[in-house]
């Protein structure tokens, strides 16, 4: 790379922009994804008079009209993308509910052995941050592509230096100038403190050693040994509206609002926040509970946080508003590859013969505040202690032998979810699985509906002991083939739910709701009973996120060279996550043994 190229947003202006789907095409695939869920012939009926009024009956004059809007908007002068800005204010930033456990996102590092200090594995993940964090204020980051070309980069201007600001009715994410802020906020037992990461007389960045010799202050600080008594960033992990009025009290403490401006400003402005946990978790599941919650007062949810326990087990939990997960895997590769790599130096130095003290930031408290953030742990306690999450490390084959057996790799693990979900229910269930439009400028996602007429075939055939393998295995391969083209129109902007989505925001008031947006199977198709996401990575012990509905699971998986890798979470009223993950065993096991069976079959017992 030549020293002054910027390539990061090169290709931004000849990204193409996301398409307005055909009407038609849209109403033919959406009556299509609603077969396997339809609990009878009259509710089928029902769905197929509102696809044909939306197409020719009485509502298709105000569909046509919907769709016309639809594609002005896409094509108005200076517009980008006709969804974007929808989709971050409806989707995320005008949502209210907490972001933990129901949007934001986390990912278990695997462990370094060879690193078992809290505060040595922090300095380490730090230098790391902040050489990926060079690339891209510098805008030297390469851009990543795929077979389909360039992808769009917007989402890494909202990495470091981002907070989440608590609005009514919508959250203002801001950007803050990384020029002017080197500092990052630490946070221990709830206390929060700044260090600076470029040394004020000589203009460098701190070594490793320098950083660490700064958490260990903070870590042997009398007072950061026991939690602090109003942790103040328990109100981030509150409902939005919350935590925006419990702001505005921490605002107008009686003469002390201006100091708590202050320290806000700096916790907001600051690369990111690193959390160094009084904890020393081991297993997966209690490092997936701790990384996500931290006890809910050693948390900061409104900015990207890196978590670090006592015993060096680490990782990461994600702000989702402005990016998606691709962007945040990118950092977290770069950072735990470097590291395991040892290319990354971390002992170039601020050259100075003395760091300073990190800086502690206390909050002026008064008994409104106090108030606010009790109630506020209070209600988080409550949320997390009614959820349950079970993680899946299977180890008895991964992507290598998927794709022995001639098949996707997600699509396998796709119809173990559907598998698995109808051993445990009985029936099947609306699915969503992320795709990435990223190949168009401000892309984010899509829906991919995985439940298909083809998936519940198959399903039923696995149940069925009169079943030949043979006819299981036909089954299987249609079903595959029905997900990886409903996947690709996905990535390629031709799937339904955007499109929907951006029709049913044009609706007038005065104008009747066509009848097949008040049809309840439109509800019910678009209930994501599974909610579904991959995030590949061998750096990776598991990742997760909550349910998106009160009756479903949220479902990360990661397929590995080896293993598989499959977290579920979801109410523990409602469901056994234990149990889903338990027939997720069981149906990799036979899906592994279909093939193994029918290749033995075959002459010199050859793969299929």
């Amino acid at each position: 790379m030549a020293p002054n190229a910027k390539p990061l947003y090169s290709a931004q202006a000849s990204l193409p922009q996301l398409p307005v789907p055909d009407l038609e095409q849209t109403l033919s695939n959406y009556l299509r994804t609603t077969l396997p869920l339809q609990e009878s012939k009259q509710t089928l009926a029902v769905t197929e008079n509102a696809v044909k009024d939306a197409v020719g009956g009485k509502d298709k004059k105000l569909m046509n009209q919907l769709q016309e809007r639809l594609i002005h908007r896409a094509t108005a002068e200076g517009r980008e993308s006709w969804l974007y800005d929808w989709w971050k204010t409806i989707g995320y930033t005008s949502y209210r509910d907490p972001l933990v456990p129901f949007v934001s996102y986390y990912y278990i590092h695997r462990p370094d052995p060879s690193v078992t200090k809290g505060t040595e594995r922090a300095a380490q993940i730090l230098k790391a941050v902040l050489a990926f964090r060079e690339l891209v204020v510098s805008e030297r980051l390469e851009p990543e592509k795929t077979k389909a070309g360039p992808m769009c980069m917007e989402g890494f201007k909202w990495m470091f230096n981002v907070s989440r600001i608590p609005v009514k009715p919508e959250d203002q994410p801001i950007v803050y100038d990384p020029a002017k802020n080197n500092h990052v906020i630490v946070m221990r037992n709830g206390h929060f403190f700044e260090i600076e990461v470029i040394h004020p007389e000589t203009g460098k960045e701190l070594s490793a050693a320098e950083i660490q010799s700064q958490l260990e202050q903070i870590v042997a600080d009398p007072e950061a040994q026991v939690p602090i008594a109003t942790p103040i960033g328990a109100l981030t992990s509150d409902n939005r509206d919350a935590w925006t009025e419990s702001r505005e009290v921490l605002l107008n403490v009686p003469g002390k609002g201006e100091h708590n401006a202050k320290i806000l400003d700096r916790i907001d402005s600051s690369i990111i926040v690193i959390n160094l946990d009084n904890a020393s978790p081991i297993t997966v599941e209690e490092r997936a509970w701790s990384v996500w919650t931290g006890n809910g007062s050693n948390r900061y949810y409104d900015k990207q946080q890196f978590i670090i326990a006592d015993n060096g087990t680490s990782g990461f939990v994600g702000e989702h508003s402005m990016m998606d997960g691709t962007h945040t895997l990118r950092l977290n590769n770069f950072v735990l590859q470097s590291l395991q790599s040892k290319k990354l130096d971390l002992t170039a130095g601020s050259g100075a013969a003395s760091v300073p003290a990190p800086k502690r930031l206390e909050f002026a408290v008064d008994a409104n505040v106090q108030k606010s953030v009790t109630e506020s742990l209070s209600r988080f306690n409550k949320l997390m202690g009614a959820h349950n999450l079970s993680i899946l490390d299977f180890h008895g084959y991964g992507k290598g032998a998927i794709k022995k057996f001639r098949c996707s790799p997600d699509a396998w693990v796709q119809m173990m979810i559907q598998m698995a979900y109808h051993k445990l229910h009985g029936e099947t269930c609306a699915t969503y699985e992320a795709a990435q439009t990223r190949k168009f400028k401000l892309g984010r996602t899509e829906t991919i509906r995985s439940a298909s007429v083809e998936s519940a075939e198959f399903v039923k055939s696995m149940e069925d002991p009169s079943a030949s393998d043979e006819d299981r295995y036909a089954k299987f391969q249609a079903a595959v083939k029905q997900h990886l083209s409903y996947a690709s129109a996905a990535a390629d902007g031709q799937a339904i739910d955007r499109h929907f989505f951006g029709l049913k925001n044009l609706l007038r008031e005065g104008e009747e709701r066509p009848a097949i947006f008040t049809d309840p199977m439109f509800a019910k198709s678009s209930t994501w009973l599974l909610s579904t996401s991959q995030i590949s990575t061998e750096v990776f012990d598991a990742w997760g996120f909550g349910e998106v509905t009160p009756k479903g699971y949220g479902v990360a998986y990661a397929i590995k060279e080896d293993s598989l890798t499959i977290s579920a979470c979801c109410l523990r009223d409602e469901h056994s996550p234990q149990q889903f993950t338990h027939y997720l065993n069981r149906a990799a096991i036979e899906l592994r043994d279909l093939h193994l069976r029918l290749a033995a079959k075959q002459q010199g017992g050859s793969k299929l």
